[in-house]
């Protein structure tokens, strides 16, 4: 899969004048290739591509979303709380007046992969059905899921991760869902819970 081509031809689809992408894909690539992103980087975005690529025909704004999976994890630090709401931000910041595409529709969907929780608007529950999948992965890719998650925040001891980990996956098994389509609960749902399950587990 060829990020940059996708990318590359959404921005030209949307309006962006061209002599601009170049620049804007290589920000973008520098930013999820951070030695700090272990696990949020270009392969989730890969991996988000796949599904968006299953499912694009049951999206009403297949732009917002491709647009929205590009940015919405472009501010990343485990130290902060605002990630979210920072990537939204920026992905408003970076696009023309003249663009063709739904801004605050963008902003909702970025800022909804805070929570996961259930929107109004279907489409951002499939984006945010695109960023929960890894946690139905066989157990295998699991583990080097959250893995990679500890690594990101390596910058916090054992004794305030293991909780925080551990309250944060509770949140997932509290909610009536975890997955916010139809589809992904079908397909999904038992796994990720006896994935979750199993890694609170192990961190208690």
């Amino acid at each position: 899969m060829n990020l940059e081509k996708i990318y590359s031809e959404l921005l030209l689809n949307i309006g962006f004048p061209l002599n601009e992408i170049q620049q804007k894909w290589m920000y973008l690539e520098k930013a999820y290739s951070k030695k700090s992103r272990h696990y949020h980087n270009l392969t989730h975005l890969k991996q988000m591509m796949e599904s968006f690529e299953v499912y694009r025909d049951k999206l009403e704004n297949p732009n917002e979303v491709l647009f929205s999976i590009f940015y919405h994890d472009i501010v990343y630090s485990s130290s902060r709380k605002d990630n979210e709401l920072k990537s939204a931000e920026f992905a408003l910041s970076i696009l023309p007046e003249n663009i063709t595409l739904n801004k605050p529709f963008i902003f909702d969907a970025i800022c909804a992969t805070q929570q996961h929780l259930h929107h109004h608007n279907e489409d951002i529950n499939w984006l945010i059905d695109f960023d929960l999948k890894i946690l139905a992965c066989d157990w295998e890719a699991y583990q080097i899921y959250y893995e990679q998650i500890r690594k990101e925040y390596r910058i916090y001891p054992d004794f305030l991760y293991k909780p925080g980990r551990a309250k944060a996956l509770k949140h997932f098994l509290e909610n009536d869902f975890i997955f916010q389509t139809d589809e992904f609960r079908n397909l999904y749902e038992k796994k990720a819970r006896l994935n979750i399950e199993k890694e609170i587990s192990l961190l208690t």
